[in-house]
């Protein structure tokens, strides 16, 4: 019995009971006011409103400036918010999960929300064309429409999607409340680092983590998607893992020879020299004697080689028949007449 932690792994657990989640009215309101959150930063940047100028206040502030021994620690720290790295950390963790759950929920749910940030963030980011606060060109200008691409924050987008798909597929209300904490407050540093940095706008993080919320909020419309892409990918993979599939050597036909195993020459010449259908020495037996009949060999294709059998002593005595004496319990053969 294997007493390691592989054995453990081994072991094929029940799937545990996961509710997915539902667009209930509470979420639905969530997502409409979230919604039209996201279209009044649009409009306020498009109109070069009060937020086009608190833009500008926090880029002149300068904070990598005021600040400059924190730069250093929140360089790495902004790495969180990165789609590459956070991608390859979370696809880590659901892909164990997949694995000891038997489902590919969990990683096919992370793929489609990283495909719809990148559908939704990126269309608005090359439609709008918005330059960085290190590329600005004129004070008080929004920089729309200028071939640049930071609006809204990606970093802060993919902060809020990669960490809270942890709290969207958590398996307990109080691991949800958990993840959905630390996914929150991590996409609010990477956010703030980004305007700290001096690479996004203020508003280009507040659209970033509007976008982010909007995904999860809606993920629930995507689940029967998700759900029928599992059934298509473990129908596949159970046509090709089927018996049929697989190249395997044609049968043999019904009327082809069976495969006859070889028989010694000398083995052979041995068991015939001590037949009592000879005579000694392999002679042939007498005139006038009555060998007594032996039912000749079948060979069977299953039986196995005449080396390999045990030997097999024949019935009755191993002494050659005499032509002059009648066999015990018997009467004696007729002798042929002379000139008959």
């Amino acid at each position: 019995m294997r007493t390691d932690i592989f054995a453990r792994l081994d072991r094929e657990p029940e799937p545990p009971k996961i509710e997915t989640p539902r667009m209930s009215r509470h979420r639905i309101a969530l997502f409409g006011g979230t919604l039209a959150f996201y279209v009044a930063i649009v409009v306020a940047v498009l109109m070069s409103s009060w937020l086009v100028t608190l833009d500008w206040k926090v880029m002149l502030f300068r904070p990598y400036q005021q600040w400059p021994e924190i730069h250093a620690a929140l360089d790495y720290y902004v790495v969180l918010g990165q789609r590459g790295p956070t991608a390859v950390m979370v696809a880590c963790w659901l892909g164990w999960r997949s694995w000891r759950q038997h489902t590919l929920r969990p990683l096919l749910t992370l793929g489609a929300s990283l495909l719809l940030l990148n559908l939704t963030v990126g269309a608005v980011k090359i439609g709008l064309g918005r330059l960085g606060p290190h590329y600005a060109t004129r004070i008080g200008s929004a920089e729309l429409f200028a071939g640049g691409d930071i609006f809204p924050s990606g970093h802060t987008a993919n902060a809020v999607v990669t960490w809270g798909i942890l709290a969207y597929l958590a398996a307990t209300p109080r691991a949800r409340r958990y993840l959905s904490a630390m996914s929150a407050i991590v996409s609010l540093g990477v956010g703030l680092t980004t305007v700290y940095l001096g690479t996004h706008w203020l508003s280009d993080v507040l659209l970033g983590w509007a976008a982010g919320l909007l995904i999860l909020l809606g993920l629930p419309w995507v689940e029967p998607l998700i759900t029928r892409a599992e059934y298509w990918i473990f129908a596949a993979r159970a046509r090709l893992g089927a018996p049929g599939s697989r190249s395997a050597p044609p049968a043999p036909a019904d009327d082809a020879p069976l495969p006859v195993p070889a028989v010694q020459p000398a083995a052979d010449e041995a068991a015939a020299a001590q037949s009592p259908a000879h005579g000694a020495a392999g002679r042939p037996p007498a005139a006038g004697s009555r060998p007594r009949p032996h039912p000749a060999p079948t060979v069977h294709p299953a039986h196995a080689v005449r080396s390999e059998r045990s030997p097999v002593t024949p019935a009755g005595s191993r002494r050659p028949p005499h032509a002059d004496r009648a066999p015990r319990g018997g009467t004696a053969p007729a002798r042929p007449v002379a000139g008959g």
